[in-house]
């Protein structure tokens, strides 16, 4: 069951690089792809924690969470300067290319930054340990006798 849950995972990876490289990429590809070529691991990282307290920030979740305000707060000053850096100094040709054939480049961009940030979390061992915990619970046989009836 962990191996299905690595290929699940991967599959998804892969699926968005295979369709981006179908066809010739395009300038929102370039422009999301010159995002991703500057960011280091420290920074990717960086993005995912801030991923994480946006999305602790839900009711529903937020009781899990023990980020201060303090840690929010340097955590959007920190993406705030990452971002302004990535637009103005590192991709602003292909910004500005990406945002004049495409009115969601900045948006289709970030969501690939996103992305590649939770790829680098997946990529530990103990994210994939904790992601694949529920397996111990799932009941294989009835999964298995559903992929069995094709």
């Amino acid at each position: 069951m962990k191996h299905l849950i690595k290929l699940i995972i991967l599959s998804l990876g892969l699926t968005s690089a295979l369709q981006a490289s179908a066809a010739a990429p395009s300038t929102t590809d370039i422009f999301a792809n010159c995002m991703i070529d500057t960011l280091n691991g420290k920074e990717r990282k960086n993005l995912a924690k801030w991923v994480f307290f946006a999305v602790a920030a839900h009711p529903e979740i937020k009781a899990y969470a023990n980020a201060t305000p303090q840690d929010i707060e340097e955590s959007d000053k920190y993406v705030g300067a990452l971002i302004t850096r990535l637009l103005t100094e590192n991709c602003p040709k292909e910004l500005q290319a990406a945002s004049k054939d495409d009115p969601l480049a900045l948006q289709k961009g970030f969501q690939l930054v996103g992305q590649v940030a939770m790829q680098e979390l997946m990529a530990d061992q103990n994210v994939m340990k904790a992601i694949s915990n529920y397996a111990h619970y799932a009941d294989q046989d009835k999964i298995n006798a559903v992929l069995s009836n094709k």
